[in-house]
């Protein structure tokens, strides 16, 4: 009898063990979900997507936008900037049309070829813009060399600052220049600038995404004047590193000038270029004459966005002659909506004493709302919404 008794002190001692066990795993799980949460999903953004990444630019380097943030058939691609060089994108009919119109077709072969031709193996080439469309890649104003395609000022004395430059109503009107910057690193975000801010908003390009071209030529079809963002030396770096191609003070003038192309055969179609942070480069005189000479040049302008305060590249510019121009203020350094209509506010203040002003922004979502709200009123308080191009120091538009 006292064996049957311990015997079942033993199996209930047994049993609440399990049960003590089990229980203590399911807090477990529990604790681990609470804290942790679950396991991310295909649809679930990971922190280092966010917009912070512009300031790990070296990763994003290799990392294409994905293509199926938008619909192919939205974007309609004219050009296309491979690291070939510019090659032809998928056209409508009605492109393909005004293209075969102007370029005679190609002699049929007499014999079948033995394999059919890959994307790949077919050699870069450069074409004029469909008829009656949007110039975004002019031949006559591109160069090939072995870095790739670069802007080059026509035979005829053409720049691509004023071929690729948006129109502005003419008067006297003040005029504000909004510089909306990152554009290029985040499909989401890039989608929203391009299709809801007005067309008079300039937009700058970061050079990373594979697709970036395709983005610029949906910007430039919608009416955006565009710029490149050129990666240039943070105070910081390398703690903040804009990647291999950062313009830097410490690598000499040939170094540098290797690294702009890079980036300036990434995409075409732009007025000119901005830096993308370049606190400690565009400090540095020496380093940064050789920059704005090669701009120049090549029929481009440049815009300091204003985030440099040691920042001399307005005494550069006037000493050289080189088209330029820089941001007052920054218009959302405190992401709020009230501050950035504040900032705005002292854009129009400033460009009723002088006569034009300039804002950068860049592609966060309240600062898309707040501009594209503000500017919807601008006409009506005596003011011109106009692109970048439109404030360069010694243009007369």
């Amino acid at each position: 009898m006292a064996a049957t008794s311990m015997t079942g002190k033993r199996a209930a001692l047994v049993l609440g063990i399990a049960w003590l066990v089990a229980a203590l795993s399911f807090g477990g799980v529990a604790a681990f979900v609470m804290f942790f949460g679950t396991p991310a999903s295909p649809d679930t953004p990971h922190p280092e997507a966010v917009t912070g990444v512009i300031e790990r630019t070296a990763a994003v380097t290799e990392k294409a936008v994905p293509k199926s943030a938008a619909p192919a058939a939205a974007l309609p691609q004219i050009f296309e900037t491979p690291a070939g060089g510019i090659a032809p994108a998928i056209l409508s009919p009605s492109e393909q049309a005004a293209l075969a119109a102007i370029a005679p077709p190609p002699p049929a072969p007499s014999t079948p070829p033995a394999a059919p031709q890959t994307a790949a193996a077919e050699p870069a080439v450069t074409l004029p813009p469909p008829a009656g469309g949007i110039t975004i890649a002019n031949p006559a104003l591109l160069e090939k060399t072995p870095d790739g395609y670069l802007p080059r000022i026509s035979d005829t004395g053409i720049w691509p600052l004023h071929a690729y430059a948006t129109p502005v109503a003419a008067g006297n009107r003040p005029r504000i220049a909004i510089v909306i910057g990152g554009l290029g690193i985040s499909a989401k975000a890039t989608s929203a600038a391009i299709t809801l801010l007005p067309a008079g908003v300039t937009l700058a390009f970061a050079p990373y995404a594979n697709d970036v071209q395709r983005w610029v030529s949906l910007a430039r079809q919608k009416g955006h004047e565009v710029l490149l963002q050129v990666p240039m030396e943070p105070y910081d770096f390398p703690d903040s590193d804009p990647g291999q191609y950062t313009l830097r003070s410490s690598v000499g003038e040939e170094s540098n000038i290797k690294r702009l192309s890079w980036s300036l055969s990434r995409i075409t179609g732009y007025v000119g270029v901005t830096n993308l942070l370049g606190a400690r480069f565009l400090s540095d005189s020496g380093s940064l004459e050789p920059i704005l000479t090669t701009l120049m040049r090549r029929g481009l302008m440049f815009y300091d966005n204003g985030a440099a305060n040691r920042s001399v590249a307005k005494d550069v510019a006037g000493r050289l002659g080189s088209p330029f121009a820089q941001a007052n203020l920054t218009i959302d350094s405190i992401q709020a909506s009230m501050e950035i209509d504040h900032r705005l506010s002292d854009l129009e203040t400033e460009a009723r004493t002088k006569g034009s002003a300039a804002g950068t922004g860049f592609v966060y979502p309240v600062t898309i709302e707040r501009v594209t709200l503000w500017a919807r009123s601008l006409p009506g308080r005596g003011f011109v919404l106009a692109p970048i191009s439109a404030i360069v120091a010694g243009e007369k538009k």
